[in-house]
C-alpha cells in the first residue's frame, strides 16, 4: 500500500495543554483516508484533519451503516513509540465490518495506516505518566441512494487525539433493568454507532442520578450482567475473579482480553461465566465481593465505588495497592509504556 502524504502548513499542537489533557477534546494534525469502490481498497492518503464532505443521501445518515475501532499508542523513555495489541483491534474491526455487511479493510492495511500517522504525528504522542495518543479507525458508507440495501462504496478513516485520564476517580454505576443496549441475535458484538445511540438515552438518565455508568443487562430477562457503557465488568468475588462471557450482546475488549491473560500468569482463580444481579448485590450484602472495575481502551482500568440498583445504592469496598484491579493496571502500564517485559507481544514498536 503506497500512501501519499500532504502535510498541514500549520500545526495545531501548541493550542493543547499537555498538562491537563481533556480526553477526546483536540484532534492531531493529520487523518488517513481510503476510498473503497468497484471492490476494492484505493487512494491511500494521509493529509490535515479537517472536516469531510458526504451527500446528504448518504447511507450512513440515513441507516446506521458505519463502524469504528479505539485503540492507544505510548512513548517510551527512549522517545519510541509503542502501540498496544494492534493487530486485535484489526480482527475486531472486521469483525464488526462483516456483520455490517462492509468489506474487509486488511489487517497490513491497517497496522500500515495507522504506523505511518502516529510517525507523521508523533509529536503529538504525549510522554507523561497516564497519557495516550488515542487513535480512531472508522468506516462509513457513501452511496447516496434512499433505500435499504448494502452500499457499494465506503471511505476509511483514522485520526487521533492526545489522551488523559477517561475517569479520574472511582465511578458510581447502576444496574440498568427497564432499557436494553443489545439483544440476541443483534449487532452487540460490532462497535456500530447503533449500539450507542440507543444507549444514550437511559445514560442520560442516569447520569441525571449522579452515576457515571450504566451495568446493562441480559435485553431478555434483566437478570443477568453484560457490560458496562464503555467497558467490560470484572468483579472479584471470594478471591475469584469474574466477568461474563462473550457472545452477540457483548463486546469482545481487548483490555478484557488482556486481563484474562494477566490473570492466567498470576495464578488467580478465574471465572468466565453468566453472573446474575442477584448474585453480585447478595455479595456485596454478605461482604463476599471485595472488588469490582471496569476496562477498556479509554478507561483502561476503572474501579467501581458505588452500584445502584432498585433505587439504593450499595457501597464497595476502598480499592488499594493490594487491589487486584491495581495490580492488572500495573501490569497494563508497564507494557504500554515499555517499563517490563512483553511476555504476550502485544506491543509493537515503531
Amino acid at each position: 500500500m503506497k500512501i501519499d502524504v500532504i502535510y498541514k502548513k500549520k500545526s495545531d499542537i501548541d493550542k493543547v495543554d499537555f498538562s491537563n489533557i481533556k480526553f477526546g477534546k483536540f484532534h492531531s494534525d493529520h487523518m488517513f483516508e481510503a476510498e473503497f469502490s468497484e471492490g476494492t481498497w484505493k487512494n491511500f492518503k494521509i493529509l490535515p484533519f479537517d472536516n469531510i464532505s458526504v451527500s446528504p443521501a448518504c447511507t450512513t445518515l440515513h441507516y446506521g451503516q458505519t463502524i469504528f475501532e479505539g485503540l492507544k499508542a505510548y512513548k517510551d523513555k527512549d522517545d519510541g513509540i509503542l502501540v498496544f495489541r494492534m493487530d486485535k483491534n484489526a480482527k475486531r474491526f472486521n469483525v464488526s465490518a462483516e456483520r455490517m455487511c462492509m468489506p474487509i479493510f486488511p489487517e497490513k492495511y491497517f497496522t500500515q495506516a495507522i504506523s505511518e500517522l502516529l510517525v507523521v504525528d508523533k509529536k503529538w504522542i504525549p510522554n507523561k505518566k497516564n497519557t495516550s495518543l488515542y487513535i480512531r479507525p472508522f468506516m462509513i458508507a457513501l452511496d447516496p441512494f434512499i433505500g435499504i440495501k448494502p452500499a457499494e462504496k465506503f471511505k476509511f478513516y483514522l485520526f487521533t487525539c492526545p489522551a488523559g485520564n477517561y475517569y479520574s476517580e472511582p465511578v458510581r454505576v447502576k444496574i440498568e433493568t427497564e432499557f436494553t443496549r443489545a439483544i440476541k441475535g443483534g449487532v452487540g458484538y460490532s462497535k456500530t454507532a447503533a449500539n450507542y445511540a440507543a444507549s444514550l438515552y437511559p445514560s442520560v438518565l442516569a447520569q441525571e442520578e449522579n452515576y457515571d455508568q450504566l451495568i446493562w443487562t441480559d435485553g431478555k430477562t434483566h437478570k443477568y450482567i453484560e457490560e458496562s457503557g464503555t467497558m467490560n465488568l470484572f468483579f472479584v468475588i471470594k478471591n475469584t475473579l469474574l466477568t461474563a462471557p462473550l457472545g452477540d450482546t457483548v463486546l469482545d475488549g481487548v483490555t478484557r482480553d488482556s486481563i484474562l491473560a494477566l490473570a492466567e500468569d498470576l495464578n488467580v482463580k478465574t471465572e468466565v461465566r453468566k453472573i446474575s444481579v442477584k448474585e453480585v448485590i447478595s455479595s456485596i450484602k454478605n461482604k463476599t465481593l471485595q472488588e469490582a472495575f471496569g476496562a477498556g481502551t479509554a478507561a483502561t482500568i476503572a474501579p467501581i465505588k458505588t452500584i445502584g440498583y432498585n433505587n439504593k445504592d450499595y457501597n464497595l469496598p476502598n480499592h488499594n495497592s493490594n487491589s487486584l484491579s491495581n495490580k492488572f493496571l500495573n501490569l497494563l502500564d508497564g507494557i504500554k509504556y515499555g517499563l517490563i517485559n512483553d511476555n504476550h507481544n502485544w506491543i509493537i514498536k515503531l
